[in-house]
C-alpha cells in the first residue's frame, strides 16, 4: 500500500484530482484485465514527470510508466506501487513542414491522422495501432511493412535523474520490437517524425485499405493486447499456434482467436491468470512440437515475466 505521506508529497507536483488510489487497471489496458494499482497518477507535463520520478526514486517507491496499456497484462491482484500515466493529458501534436512532432501520450492513430490532414505520408501503418507514440517508439511498433524506425528522427526522454535527453535514430538502436529505451530507465516524452508530402486521397486510401485488412484478419471486436507473441525468426507465430492445435483453445474467459491464432482475446471476464495459463500452454507445446521458443510480446506487470 502507498502511505498517506507519499500521496501528500505527490500532491506537491500533481493536482489531487489526477491522483487515484486503488485504481482498477482493467480500465487502463486494452485487454480490459487487471487488479487495482495502489496509486495511479495522470501526468500533464514533462516537468511533472521529472519531479514525480525524482521523488519516487528518492523514497524507493516502485513505479511503472503507462501509455495506452495496449500490450500489457496486469496481475489480478494489481500493482503494488505507482502507475504514472502519460496519456490524454500529454497528447499534443504539431506539424512543421514535413516534420511531425508528437507528445508521448498521443496515440499512434492520432499521429497518423494528423499526418493525413497535412498531406504527409509515412505513418499510414500506424493508423490502426492502439498504443501511444511513446510506447510505440520504445517497442519499435510496426505493421504491414512499416515501423517506427523508418520515420523517427529524434526521441526526447527523461532519465532516472530527471534530466532531459535527446536520442537520434542511430542512438535508438531500433530492432524488431526493440530499442535501446526498452532496456533503460528512460521515459519518452516526445517523438519527432520525418515524413514526405503526398496526395491526401492516396494516403487516405492506403489507410482505409489497411483498416479493411485488419478487420478481415484480426479479432478487433474483442479486447486483446494485439499480437501475443513476437514473430520468431523464420516462422509466423500464429501459424505455429494453429498447427499446434490451439485454434479456439480457451481457459476461463481467455481464448485463442479463431480468426487469428496469434491473438489471445478476452471473450468475457477473463482473468490475468487465464491469459497467462494459455500463454504458458502455447509456449510449452510449440516448443515440444516445433522446437521454437515463442517470446511474448505482452508485458507482464505485477508478477515476474514468464
Amino acid at each position: 500500500m502507498i502511505s498517506g505521506a507519499v500521496v501528500e508529497a505527490l500532491q506537491k507536483y500533481v493536482p489531487r484530482e489526477n491522483i487515484l488510489l486503488q485504481e482498477p487497471m482493467a480500465g487502463h489496458t486494452t485487454f480490459r484485465i487487471g487488479g487495482p494499482a495502489d496509486c495511479f497518477v495522470q501526468l500533464e507535463s514533462e516537468e511533472q514527470l521529472k519531479k514525480v520520478q525524482r521523488y519516487l526514486n528518492l523514497v524507493g517507491v516502485p513505479f511503472f510508466v503507462l501509455g495506452n496499456g495496449s500490450n500489457l497484462l496486469v496481475h489480478d491482484l494489481g500493482y503494488r506501487g505507482v502507475i504514472l500515466q502519460i496519456g490524454q493529458k500529454m497528447n499534443g501534436i504539431v506539424v512543421q513542414g514535413s516534420r511531425l512532432i508528437a507528445k508521448a501520450g498521443a496515440t499512434m492513430s492520432q499521429a497518423a491522422h494528423k499526418a493525413l490532414e497535412h498531406g504527409l505520408t509515412g505513418l499510414e501503418f500506424a493508423s490502426g495501432i492502439p498504443g501511444t507514440v511513446g510506447g510505440g517508439v520504445v517497442m519499435n511498433a510496426g505493421a504491414y511493412g512499416g515501423e517506427m524506425s523508418q520515420v523517427v528522427t529524434l526521441v526526447t526522454v527523461v532519465n532516472s535523474e530527471g534530466e532531459t535527453m535527446e536520442l537520434d535514430n542511430d542512438t535508438m538502436e531500433f530492432g524488431y520490437r526493440n530499442s535501446t529505451i526498452k532496456h533503460s530507465s528512460f521515459t519518452v516524452t516526445e517523438v519527432a517524425f520525418q515524413l514526405k508530402s503526398a496526395d491526401r486521397e492516396e494516403i487516405k486510401s492506403k489507410m482505409e485499405d489497411l483498416a479493411a485488412r485488419r478487420r478481415e484478419k484480426q479479432p478487433l471486436e474483442y479486447p486483446s493486447a494485439g499480437s501475443t507473441f513476437k514473430r520468431p525468426e523464420g516462422y509466423f507465430a500464429g501459424q505455429l499456434i494453429m498447427d499446434a492445435g490451439f485454434r479456439g483453445f480457451q481457459i476461463g474467459g481467455a481464448r485463442v482467436s479463431d480468426k487469428h491464432c496469434g491473438f489471445v482475446i478476452n471473450v468475457g471476464d477473463a482473468t490475468a491468470r487465464d491469459v497467462r495459463e494459455i500463454i504458458s500452454e502455447i509456449r510449452k507445446r510449440v516448443k515440444e512440437r516445433f522446437h521454437v521458443d515463442l517470446e511474448p510480446e505482452v508485458v507482464f506487470l505485477g508478477w515476474e515475466d514468464i
